[in-house]
């Protein structure tokens, strides 16, 4: 059987997820770690359930959501190691993508805490823009509109009827009016990521990442810029360099894992965002969820 990790990213959070794995071994240590390089109590973040007036105690705020989301997988990721389970594969959404280049030892940890407080810093400062869901559509008719209309494209392309939008208010608006679908939801973020809009963000971060060394990774990782499996730690490189600002293509991602006829998807974080949108994307496929210190296994 085929194994492929998939590590969500950004909407798959959940208050009370960091309580979930706090008797792992590495759990009080790399909290503890972020936390001093965040300058804020990271774990207890992850458990506030209250609406705060500051938004760097709020676990919705992308420059505490990233990290959280980052601390909780790599935490699991490491605990099914220790026992013993590895993958053939990864692949990883918008942010978790730098989850499994941690899974496949491309980074250390500390790398991809540095890393991850930078980018997320430069997402939220970016400012221009939103995004909207758009579920239950006709793929003809919204891939005309994007042609047709400025300022929009897709960020994720989820599934063959879930896709997230980036573009400018007005464009998001006229779309919403000429499109025919199921729903049409604007999302509560800070810009339009991975969109041409983050032109300026990617290319900080591509300067950024001159500094950090891409290892080989030890297993195959599935990026989202380029849906293809790579062991080319230069290649990886220049993908994540463009992820920023380009789509990310998780329907590929699924369409190129389902070629495996005996394949076992194991998704790794709080929710089971991804493993819901292989399960309606993808036939015969078994589908397994990691979110607890509870099960450890699959």
């Amino acid at each position: 059987m085929t194994i492929a990790w998939v590590f969500p990213g950004q909407g798959s959070q959940k208050i009370g997820m960091a309580k979930q794995i706090e008797n792992l071994t590495n759990t009080k240590e790399r909290f503890s770690y972020a936390s001093e390089i965040f300058e804020r109590n990271l774990f207890e973040i992850c458990e506030l359930n209250t609406q705060s007036t500051n938004p760097l105690s709020d676990l919705n705020d992308t420059r505490n959501t990233q990290i959280c989301l980052f601390l909780v997988e790599s935490i699991l990721l490491d605990a099914l190691k220790d026992n013993g389970f590895k993958p053939n594969y990864v692949a990883g959404h918008s942010l978790g993508e730098i989850t499994a280049l941690y899974c496949a030892d491309v980074f250390s940890f500390e790398d991809c805490v540095s890393l991850i407080k930078v980018r997320s810093q430069l997402m939220v400062n970016a400012g221009q823009g939103s995004m909207a869901a758009v579920i239950g559509f006709d793929r003809n008719q919204l891939d005309s509109l994007v042609r047709k209309i400025d300022d929009i494209v897709i960020a994720n392309d989820n599934s063959s009827s879930q896709v997230v939008l980036s573009g400018s208010n007005e464009a998001l608006d006229t779309l919403s009016r000429e499109i025919s679908c199921k729903r049409f939801l604007k999302l509560n973020v800070s810009g339009a990521f991975h969109s041409p809009f983050m032109d300026d963000p990617s290319a900080k971060f591509t300067e950024y990442l001159k500094q950090i060394k891409f290892e080989n990774p030890s297993f195959p990782v599935i990026s989202n810029f380029e849906p293809s499996f790579c062991r080319d730690p230069d290649e990886l490189k220049i993908r994540l360099e463009n992820q920023m600002c380009n789509g990310v293509r998780w329907r590929e991602t699924m369409d190129l894992i389902a070629n495996d006829s005996d394949l076992h998807i194991v998704e790794i974080g709080p929710s089971n965002v991804l493993g819901g949108l292989a399960k309606r994307h993808l036939k015969d496929v078994k589908i397994s969820q990691v979110s607890s210190s509870e099960k450890i296994l699959y």
